[in-house]
Formats: C-alpha cells, sequence, structure tokens
C-alpha cells in the first residue's frame, strides 16, 4: 500500500520515503512519504488561500463538514484501527477505541458554540466576538496518533481555522490514511496533511504565514517549539510531558485500588503523558499494596497487539524502548524490583511491566518521566510530606488523590500543583472538561469551552451605545 500527503485537497507523493517499523516485529511495515521544505510551504500557502472562504462559511455548514469527517472515521474504524496497532503497536482493541474517541471528538465537538458575549458598561455597548486565526499548525505525537490530532483538527477547524497538520514520524500512516478517506469531506487547502522528518515540525514552528502551533510532546520538545514560534509572536498551545503523582492514603484498601491504579500507570504500556508515573503509598499499607500490584504486573499479558488476548503490546520506538530499559537497570541498584525484570523472549520492543519499590527521590525513575511500563511504588507516613514531595516535581500535568474520606481527600487535592487532579481515579477526561498543565507540563488548554477558544481571536467591539 502506497501513502501520500494531502494538499490543496489532492493526494501528493515524495520523491523520499522513509520506513516505518511495526514495534511488535521489528519488520519494516511501509514506506511513509518525506515531504520536503516546499512541500510544506505549499501546504501551508495551500491553507492561507481556503482561510477567507472557510472562516466565511457559516458555523453550521463548518460542522455540517466536521460532522462527515466523524462519519467517515466510524465507517472506516477497522481498516484504521489494524493500521493504527501495526505502527504504534497498542493492541487492536484499544486502537478501535482511539478511532472511535477521534470520531466521538469530531462530532461532539459539533455541539459547541462560540457565542457573541456582552459586557454591561455605563455608555457603552461592548461585545466580545471569537475569531478564527488563520493557518494553524497541528503536531502530533506518537502515543496516540488519532486521538490527539482529532483534539485538535476538529476545533480548530470549527472555529473557521485552517490547518496543516503533522503526524510523528515514527506513526504517520493511519493519519495519512485518513487523509486520503476524508479529502473530499472538507473544502481543498482546509486540512493539509504532511509527513516526514522532524525538521518538519521546525519549519511548520517558525512558518511567517502560520498563526498558531498546537503541540503535544515532550517539555523539551515543548521548548523549542515555543522559541520556533516567538519570532513571529505565533499564538501556542503545549500539552508536554508529565510525572503524575498518586497519593495513596491509609484509608484505602489496596484489593480495590490496585487494578485501579495499574490501570492508571500501565494504560497504552505507560506511554501516555497522563499516566501515573509515581505511586506514593502510605506506611500502614505499602507492603500489601505493592503485592497487589505485583500480582497485577506478573499476571498481565504482553505480545503483539494484533494477537486477541494481548493487553500490552510493544514500546512503540526503539530509542523510546532503549531509554525505559537503562531507567529500569538504573532502578535495580536504586530499590527493589518485584516484578517484571525478565527479558522478553522474541523480536519487538517489548518489556513486562515492571514494579519497583523501596525507591525514592533522587533517581531517574522517579524524577524524571519514563513514559513507559515501569511505576515506582513510594513510601510515606505523613500525607502533608507527599504532597510537599509531589510538588516538588518541575512537572504538573496531572494527579490524584486516593481515599474513603472525601472531604479529606478533597483538601489534599486543592493543595496539590497540576493542572487537573483526579479523586479516587485518573486519567478521566471528557470532551466538556479543558485540560492543561501546570508549570513545566504545558500552557494553555485543550477540550471543552477554553480549548475551542484556545484557536481564537478575542476581539472587542467597543461602541457608544
Amino acid at each position: 500500500m502506497s501513502y501520500n500527503l494531502l494538499i490543496d485537497g489532492r493526494l501528493v507523493s515524495t520523491t523520499e520515503l522513509m520506513n516505518v517499523v511495526n514495534p511488535a516485529t521489528e519488520e519494516v511495515l511501509a514506506k511513509s512519504p518525506v515531504a520536503s521544505r516546499a512541500q510544506l510551504d505549499q501546504a501551508v500557502a495551500a491553507a492561507k488561500a481556503a482561510f477567507p472562504g472557510w472562516s466565511e462559511t457559516p458555523m453550521a455548514s463548518r460542522k455540517e463538514a466536521v460532522r462527515a469527517v466523524a462519519e467517515i472515521i466510524q465507517k472506516d474504524a477497522a481498516v484504521l484501527a489494524r493500521l493504527l496497532t501495526q505502527e504504534q503497536g497498542k493492541p487492536l482493541a484499544d486502537a478501535m477505541r482511539e478511532v472511535m474517541g477521534a470520531a466521538m471528538f469530531f462530532r461532539n465537538f459539533t455541539n459547541m458554540d462560540l457565542p457573541t458575549r456582552s459586557i454591561n458598561s455605563e455608555g457603552r455597548k461592548v461585545e466580545l466576538h471569537r475569531r478564527p486565526l488563520g493557518v494553524v499548525g497541528a503536531i502530533v505525537p506518537w502515543n496516540f496518533p488519532l486521538i490527539l490530532m482529532a483534539m485538535k483538527v476538529a476545533p480548530a477547524i470549527i472555529a473557521g481555522n485552517t490547518v496543516v497538520l503533522k503526524p510523528a514520524p515514527s506513526t504517520p500512516l493511519s493519519t495519512l490514511k485518513l487523509g486520503e478517506l476524508i479529502k473530499d469531506a472538507l473544502p481543498p487547502g482546509v486540512l493539509n496533511v504532511i509527513s516526514g522528518t522532524n525538521d518538519l515540525g521546525a519549519w511548520l514552528t517558525a512558518h511567517p504565514d502560520v498563526r498558531k502551533i498546537s503541540f503535544t510532546g515532550s517539555t523539551a520538545t515543548g521548548a523549542r517549539v515555543m522559541q520556533g514560534a516567538a519570532s513571529t509572536l505565533k499564538r501556542i498551545t503545549l500539552e508536554l510531558g508529565g510525572n503524575d503523582a498518586a497519593i495513596v492514603l491509609d484509608d484505602v484498601d489496596p484489593k480495590d485500588a490496585a487494578p485501579k491504579l495499574f490501570q492508571g500507570a500501565f494504560t497504552n504500556n505507560g506511554q501516555i503523558c497522563i499516566g501515573i508515573k509515581r505511586l506514593y503509598v502510605h506506611d500502614k499499607i505499602y507492603d500489601a499494596m505493592c503485592d497487589e500490584l505485583a500480582t497485577l504486573a506478573k499476571n498481565a499479558i504482553v505480545g503483539d497487539g494484533l494477537t486477541q488476548g494481548t493487553q500490552l503490546g510493544p514500546m512503540q520506538n526503539k530509542p523510546q524502548y532503549e531509554k525505559v530499559l537503562a531507567i529500569i537497570a538504573e532502578a535495580r541498584q536504586q530499590g527493589k524490583v518485584i516484578a517484571g525484570d525478565r527479558p522478553f523472549d522474541g523480536p519487538g520492543y517489548f518489556i513486562y511491566p515492571t514494579i519497583v519499590r523501596d525507591i525514592a527521590e533522587g533517581t531517574e525513575l522517579v524524577d524524571g518521566e519514563q513514559f513507559g511500563p515501569v511505576l515506582p511504588v513510594i513510601r510515606y507516613s505523613d500525607p502533608n510530606d507527599a504532597v510537599a514531595r509531589a510538588n516538588a516535581s518541575p512537572y504538573g500535568l496531572g494527579a490524584s488523590i486516593w481515599c474513603a474520606d472525601s472531604d479529606r481527600a478533597y483538601d489534599l487535592a486543592t493543595r496539590v500543583e497540576a493542572g487537573t487532579v483526579w479523586v479516587n481515579k485518573h486519567a478521566d477526561m471528557a470532551l466538556e472538561i479543558p485540560f492543561g498543565g501546570a508549570k513545566q507540563s504545558g500552557i494553555g488548554a485543550e477540550l471543552g469551552d477554553e480549548g475551542l477558544a484556545e484557536f481564537t481571536q478575542l476581539q472587542v467591539i467597543n461602541m457608544v451605545s
């Protein structure tokens, strides 16, 4: 199967191709197009040319087109999910959930509006309008290629912008296939899809005709995006790295909570920005919780995502695989590995879910963002100390408090420095709930009314009454 860029409503080939590797087999899955600088410029030019007509299209008509995209995604979900599993590694059932989630985001964003607001001010008639920005560059990572794409593209085009979309170099295929499927659902130039190396992201970020960048990825790359956008004062939304802490208090039943905590840490094989990265457990239940988590890890089914029954697939790419292996090797010297410390028999970037106990701050596993299937379980005795240790991180994406007493949990939650703090759950997200990070975990918000407004410019009309 061949893959092409989508530029100005046309499928476009490239002279250069790159290998896309199946992480479960380490074999080349397909060749992906590598866009040139000239083709990036063509995509931006197409988006810029399409903007006047699209921005003046009534919102009702824009929403109708977005609903058509949702229907196409749902109709071709099986094709997209299988391709997603092959390039990303996640189990097929999880890939199908991601594809259907992308369709849901496209559909449900059409239920949102950008109403004009009025302000009461003596002697004045004041209205607040939300106007589209222009060309939006959307840069998507490799862990959730389709659902994160939908979280950016759907609100951007509903708000009246046009988009140049760049998937990650290691997971471009499902996005390119989607571009092929929906190329006639939107007017030419409204959505352009380009793939290639990381140079594309830098070119897109610095391009003078791009008015906004919406980026999801690492904090280090986010800082470079911010630098590139500064030359033209582009609007930016950055959803960056996290080192989410979960704090479990002494009144929690380990048997009841452990499966939920395990899910919060190991969803998508730990390759999730809002996954539990640090687990603080009260001394009173520490040993019991470690035992429960170790049992869950040892019983997890790891394998090719296309194999029925697989719960955890491979790491998505070799560099991240090697990074996580190095973190585990270091953690053996700094803590006690109680599950997962064994090699996988066969090819692929597989790592068994790993639990490390008797470890503390000052180690890479606790202080950094492992972004893989390894969880440190950290002992504490004073909840105030646990909150202080959780807040000591430069990250602040998400966090969670686990406690049988909701008032006690709420009090602690209000003191945690994170964009979202969950109570007795983790990583619960919904379209209507805004999501964004604190500190070095991001700038701006996605989802909700706030996320839609991020793709607009506030315009104030101030008249004599």
